[in-house]
């Protein structure tokens, strides 16, 4: 659905019947959505017949028409009018959400009692991207995530009762689950919800919605602010921003640069930012400053939540410790309360993924700088999974989709740094088709991981090689990739042990 009332509405009358809801973001393709359809084995559908974003009607009904195509297990699609785009009505199996809603109050039922559930029953399933091509369906329980949610949102924003809490997130993602609707709610807060992007009609979008209700607590991506940095200040005059008491990052650590932006022109050097981390598996908030009560650092998300038992350890495992700046693989000891229950049918896969790296350990997959008083830095991804504008997006994904065009023989994704998404994506790709010159070849491709994922997964840049730098057992060996794409060509390390080295420098000559 799109960003309208009517998402929160249902999302919190699963909660309240006792039903199991899964929130996919709009943006995802047919064929990534018939994915979660099959995995989740749903049932019912609530969708729109489309979806205002920013001048762009974006096709909601019809993406899920396609996602049903020899779908087995859906019973009913339930289709709010938003854009009133021309849909497909299937008799016995799509209905009108207003159609429905009319029923219940002739019938006079619209009192419903919430269903009483035990503290460890499923309260929602969210996909996330892995370091394999399947989303893994992050499965989170009614009462440890409500119970953190809830607490997180009140200790890390210092919110008051009467504040007005405007989270610019999507509820299709886990910030939008956790700081939109859950957190907010739990604690009696009026929340903020917001349908488009925040450039259009002007870059002035947020400042204006933040003046027109007087919005006291603002959390946003870094993403975000960069792409705002680059309006330059025209945007903000006239724009008082006074009510502002409490700023907030949230998807991908913050640069130094935009947070003091962000500080200067948005919190006038008198709102406290908090720098939160934390994953869709976490649930909520596990390292950040408290607003207004413990210090904050630009570009790190400083100390862990009371109870969070944060520590770095080296590739093998070992824990490190010691005085000064220290750098290694983010782990955590011991379990909090919104911690991820399992992978929706497959217990197995949630423990390979996030308890198998390290013995007795949760692997959170991010590398980290702690400093000599217990400050945390993310410094991103050691897993191969990226993190572009915030979304989780795996490589393997990304290669899967790429490798579905019929000209492509192998690709080979990774991330490079992006001015405004942080993270970009950079594709490698043999090509053996004979049909197009570059150009359009890559506009086939792209239209390619459109379809099968979805436009938030299409690669920044792709490159188009003869070969890939492979070791003679025939693994890719991506650290040269990376280096490539990143622009750190001087040093490439040991590459004796590939099985044509001269592939190496083709590539570097031909970096985009």
């Amino acid at each position: 659905m799109g960003m309208i009332p009517e998402l929160a509405i249902a999302v919190l009358a699963c909660a309240r019947i006792g039903a199991i809801h899964s929130v996919v973001f709009g943006g995802f393709s047919a064929q990534s959505i018939a994915d979660r359809l099959y995995d989740a084995q749903a049932e019912y559908i609530i969708t729109c017949d489309g979806a205002f974003r920013g001048a762009k009607d974006i096709p909601l009904k019809s993406v899920i028409d396609d996602a049903l195509i020899g779908n087995k297990t859906v019973k009913r699609v339930i289709v709010c009018t938003r854009t009133r785009t021309p849909v497909s009505m299937i008799k016995g199996r799509d209905v009108w959400w207003e159609d429905e809603i009319k029923k219940i109050e002739t019938l006079g039922m619209i009192d419903c009692p919430a269903e009483e559930m035990d503290a460890e029953d499923p309260l929602f399933i969210l996909y996330t991207s892995g370091s394999t091509g399947k989303p893994k369906g992050v499965v989170h329980a009614c009462a440890g995530y409500m119970i953190y949610t809830n607490y997180t949102f009140i200790n890390v924003f210092q919110y008051q009762p009467g504040d007005i809490f405007f989270c610019t997130a999507d509820i299709g993602w886990i910030t939008g689950h956790s700081y939109i609707v859950y957190g907010p709610l739990s604690a009696g807060a009026t929340t903020l919800m917001f349908e488009g992007v925040p450039t259009w009609p002007d870059a002035g979008r947020f400042w204006d919605i933040i003046d027109k209700y007087n919005v006291n607590i603002l959390y946003t991506a870094p993403t975000a602010i960069r792409s705002l940095m680059g309006f330059g200040l025209k945007p903000l005059q006239g724009k008082k921003l006074d009510s502002l008491k409490v700023l907030g990052t949230v998807g991908e650590p913050i640069n130094e640069e935009a947070w003091h932006w962000y500080d200067e022109h948005i919190g006038k050097r008198k709102c406290p930012i908090v720098d939160t981390w934390w994953q869709t598996e976490t649930g909520g908030i596990l390292i950040s400053n408290l607003a207004g009560i413990t210090p904050s650092k630009p570009s790190w998300a400083t100390l862990p939540m009371p109870g969070v038992e944060p520590l770095l350890v080296d590739e093998n495992g070992k824990e490190l410790t010691g005085d000064g700046e220290i750098s290694g693989n983010l782990c955590i000891k011991a379990p909090w309360p919104s911690i991820i229950r399992t992978t929706y049918g497959d217990h197995e896969r949630c423990k390979k993924n996030y308890f198998s790296t390290y013995p007795n350990l949760y692997f959170t997959g991010d590398g980290a700088l702690r400093d000599e008083h217990g400050n945390y830095r993310i410094t991103g991804r050691v897993d191969d999974v990226l993190n572009v504008s915030g979304h989780r997006i795996g490589t393997a994904e990304v290669e899967n989709a790429i490798n579905m065009h019929a000209g492509v023989v192998e690709s080979a994704v990774v991330g490079y740094p992006h001015d405004i998404k942080g993270q970009g994506i950079y594709a490698y790709v043999i090509y053996n088709g004979s049909h197009g010159d570059e150009a359009l070849r890559r506009s086939d491709i792209l239209q390619t991981v459109s379809r099968i994922i979805g436009p938030i997964a299409k690669p920044d840049r792709i490159q188009f090689v003869s070969g890939l730098p492979k070791t003679r057992s025939g693994k890719i060996m991506r650290r040269i990739l990376r280096k490539i794409a990143e622009g750190e060509t001087d040093n490439l390390g040991d590459t004796s042990t590939l099985l044509d080295p001269g592939v190496v420098e083709e590539i570097k000559n031909g970096k985009l």
